[in-house]
């Protein structure tokens, strides 16, 4: 009778643990095929080049390395990289507001297998050219006075581009060429790829 109880009080723990046993292993194997899907390393150079007429004045390399999933759909997590400062800027009442300046990138790909890719990339630049002149106010809101000083206020441009296309390893694109109203500056990206070994 002892031995019965003692049975039956096991097989009703057992029966109770169960199902924590099972909902812990269950994520376990969902990771393991994530984990184990195909992928292929690759390299993504981005190039932007500014030009001033016909003359090139910048040419700013970038690399990405990121695993793109051997697929026909991008369904991949971004790879992103953030490069840049921090610049203060004056906002006339006795304080500083720091802008973030540089070049930022997203990226997500996918290897369809036949020596191409479908790429998709966020790009956005911006820079420092140049800068006005602007009159500093009193502290005790007077108007500012004209022989005083002055603070140099940064001219902040700035390019933004959102790409989707399909690309040949080893073979460069040159994808967007965009030109700013007010300087004439020429932003010009090239983009390439090539499969880590």
């Amino acid at each position: 009778m002892r031995t019965s109880s003692v049975q039956v009080a096991s097989l009703l723990l057992l029966g109770m643990l169960s199902p924590i046993v099972l909902a812990q292993d269950k994520p376990k194997a969902d990771e393991k095929a994530r984990v184990e899907a195909p992928s292929t390393p690759i390299k993504a150079q981005i190039v932007f080049a500014e030009f001033e007429g016909d003359k090139k004045t910048k040419s700013l390399p970038y690399a990405i390395y990121m695993n793109a999933p051997d697929s026909t759909e991008l369904r991949a997590g971004w790879t992103r990289f953030r490069i840049g400062s921090r610049l203060p800027v004056y906002t006339g009442k006795g304080e500083m507001q720091y802008i973030d300046v540089g070049t930022n990138v997203d990226a997500r790909a996918a290897y369809t297998g036949d020596g191409h890719i479908l790429l998709q990339l966020i790009l956005e630049r911006s820079w420092v050219e140049g800068e006005v002149s602007v009159p500093v106010t009193k502290t005790d809101g007077s108007p500012s006075d004209p022989s005083g000083g002055h603070f140099q206020e940064p001219i902040i441009r700035g390019f933004k581009s959102e790409l989707d296309m399909k690309l040949r390893e080893g073979q460069p694109v040159e994808s967007t060429v965009a030109t700013d109203p007010i300087s004439g500056k020429v932003v010009k990206v090239e983009i390439s790829f090539t499969v880590v070994k």
